[in-house]
């Protein structure tokens, strides 16, 4: 007989794996079946690779509630969606496959528009307003902050068009990448600079 102060045991007890990740997903998938069950999965998310990096994409049971990119620190992302829609958060890739399916279709130039249930909870009153409004400017197409400040009923809001851009929830389902200064420069985004520039020639030259 053995103890786990022994030699021997040592030997054994090293050998055991840290980690058996094959079970470990084996549980979490059972722990996602049964929080779907049960009703108890508020915000499901994945992640997926694409050309501009890295995204998050999370879903209520009303739809798609957020898309982020890296350079938003995605850890950070999902507290906040704790905090702000609820802590009932698992990863349960699953209930988002129509979302990445897609997105991967935008990605290879076969879809030019998202047919998709969105849960707009994160946005709200002017801010919403414009995000509306985003959805109608076609694939390739572009509209200067004023022409949109316009659109949405507020001629003199361009600034605020600007906040609700920066802060859109759901970027590239609602396109505000298609939104530019009135020079023709490309302005901010939230998955930076090069996302953007990527974006726009992807579509242009579709």
């Amino acid at each position: 007989m053995t103890t786990a102060s022994d030699p021997q045991a040592g030997r054994l007890f090293a050998a055991l794996p840290t980690q058996d990740a094959p079970a470990m997903a084996r549980l979490h998938e059972r722990l996602v079946d049964e929080a779907q069950r049960e009703g108890v999965l508020d915000l499901a998310y994945r992640t997926m690779d694409t050309p501009v990096g890295r995204l998050l994409l999370a879903s209520t049971v009303q739809g798609l509630v957020k898309v982020a990119f890296a350079i938003q620190d995605h850890d950070a992302v999902l507290r906040r969606l704790a905090d702000d829609v609820s802590p009932r958060i698992l990863e349960a890739p699953a209930r988002l496959d129509e979302v990445s399916r897609q997105l991967e279709e935008y990605f290879a130039g076969r879809r030019t528009r998202f047919d998709l249930p969105l849960d707009w909870r994160l946005s709200k009153g002017f801010r919403r307003e414009v995000l509306t409004h985003l959805r109608e400017i076609g694939y390739g197409r572009t509209e200067s902050y004023a022409q949109v400040a316009a659109a949405a009923g507020s001629p003199r809001a361009v600034r605020a068009v600007g906040t609700a851009c920066a802060t859109n929830p759901l970027p590239l389902v609602v396109p505000c990448h298609r939104v530019v200064r009135s020079d023709g420069s490309a302005g901010g985004y939230a998955g930076g600079p090069d996302a953007k520039l990527t974006l726009l020639a992807m579509e242009r030259a579709a």
